[in-house]
């Protein structure tokens, strides 16, 4: 099992290098991918992870598919019959990422962090962001998103940083249970 590291490690206060583009689809680079989807899967409510939360301080960070899943998003899941039905969408994979645009418009929403544990704050962040980066194939990619997706993209993006959202955060408190996200939207 990969381990995830905690709040006190100092690699996570580092400003992580980027991924020189020749060896993005190299076997390292892949096992790193690999590692941080592991421990990604690992953790029932994780959606994203970044490369300097396994210890390694490079621009990669990587968005759960899972939470693109309706189940997900409405905390329900489907059934038929006694089968439990689950495809997953695949995992998103971002090197070296640029948030290009954030809208101005801002809410504050709940947030935990992998490497925070088990501390959850309410963060400030645009609604809506467009990020660049390169996906684990080499190919520059542009995606955007709202809600929960943007969210996480300025989430991730400070750990590639060296910022963590307790830097940020208000109204901080320890939880067991995974907070709710209050009107999701992953466009």
């Amino acid at each position: 099992m990969i381990k995830i590291i905690q709040s006190e490690d100092p690699v996570l206060r580092k400003i992580a290098k980027e991924v020189p583009i020749d060896l993005i689809t190299k076997p390292k680079i892949r096992k790193i991918v690999g590692d941080m989807i592991e421990a990604l899967d690992s953790q029932s409510d994780g959606v994203a992870i970044a490369a300097p939360q396994i210890g390694v301080s490079l621009r990669i960070f990587v968005v759960s598919g899972r939470i693109f899943d309706e189940d997900f998003i409405s905390g329900k899941g489907s059934t038929e019959g006694n089968l439990y039905i689950k495809v997953r969408k695949p995992d998103l994979v971002f090197i070296n990422p640029i948030l290009k645009k954030i809208s101005s418009d801002r809410k504050l929403l709940s947030e935990g962090c992998l490497s925070v544990r088990p501390i959850y704050g309410k963060v400030r962040r645009a609604t809506r962001a467009t990020i660049e980066a390169y996906n684990e194939k080499g190919e520059k990619i542009v995606k955007s998103g709202s809600g929960l997706l943007a969210h996480i993209f300025q989430h991730e993006n400070d750990h590639l940083d060296g910022v963590l959202f307790i830097d940020k955060a208000k109204d901080m408190h320890e939880s067991l249970i995974d907070e709710d996200y209050e009107n999701i939207d992953t466009k």
